[in-house]
């Protein structure tokens, strides 16, 4: 009985003190909750220099562009209904414009096996459009193509493709006016979490290889009409109804909801 009970104990401390690791943010959080009570969201930028791959690159653009603008303001809805903050404002602009604006450079990383572009932007923009929308911090997401080892296997898992797959990710940060970086998506130095990306651009043709009895399995673009209908497909919620923004879209919104907004603790404390 008392070893039960030792496990028990040890268990529970065990659940605490990974609660209390998850900080994703760059400060304490308390620290950011007292400094960003008003948040403004920029349009989601598209790195069009970035590792985009696709035979028909103008056409991908277009497409992700008119994605980006049908979903964006969902965001924006769901960290207001966080309740996280007083006020959360989109920032209104051409968002071409902004990005060739704001952006200093960028780099691709590798964190751990996680592998994304991280970007870095002009401090001075930054903080002039903080304060022409009269915000605290702003939210800046960034989509881009990024290549990348991975294997991925066939529907029956007897066969598998293991090579550079070109796809499209999403990154994001929350900047101050002094251009501190607050907050990051990914930022997976304390979680080892999976970080998943918009949308694969390509994929291995495993039923053109078997039947043509051969073990060698093409690598192929999506099409640009596939690549809509993925991005164009609604969320749907618990009865099955579809909402407004796309399944593809809610995934990565989700995933930085969940970093921005940790689940409480076993007590229920938040800590």
């Amino acid at each position: 009985m008392k070893r039960v009970l030792k496990l028990v104990t040890m268990s529970i401390v065990a659940i605490v003190t990974f609660g209390c690791a998850q900080n994703f943010y760059n400060i304490p959080k308390e620290t950011y909750e007292k400094k960003v009570r008003v948040l403004g969201v920029a349009p989601i930028f598209v790195d069009a220099d970035s590792d985009i791959k696709h035979p028909e690159k103008e056409a991908l653009l277009t497409v992700v562009k008119e994605a980006d603008r049908q979903n964006e303001r969902e965001l924006v809805r769901m960290l207001k209904e966080s309740g996280k903050y007083f006020s959360v404002r989109f920032v209104e602009g051409d968002a071409d414009l902004l990005f060739t604006k704001l952006l200093a450079r960028k780099e691709k990383r590798d964190d751990a096996g996680v592998v994304y572009n991280k970007y870095f932007f002009q401090p001075q923009e930054v903080r002039q459009l903080i304060t022409d929308n009269s915000v605290d911090a702003l939210l800046l997401l960034v989509v881009s193509g990024i290549s990348k080892q991975d294997k991925v296997s066939s529907s029956n898992l007897f066969s598998y493709l293991e090579t550079n797959y070109n796809d499209l990710i999403i990154t994001a940060q929350i900047l101050d006016a002094d251009n501190t970086l607050l907050w990051e998506y990914p930022n997976f130095r304390q979680s080892g979490r999976s970080y998943q990306g918009l949308l694969p651009l390509q994929y291995p043709d495993f039923d053109e290889a078997a039947a043509n009895e051969t073990d060698k399995v093409e690598l192929k673009f999506k099409t640009i009409a596939g690549i809509t209908r993925a991005l164009q497909k609604k969320e749907k919620d618990v009865l099955s109804r579809e909402l407004r923004v796309s399944r593809r879209y809610y995934g990565v919104f989700d995933d930085i909801m969940t970093l921005l907004t940790p689940s409480k603790g076993l007590f229920g404390d938040g800590k």
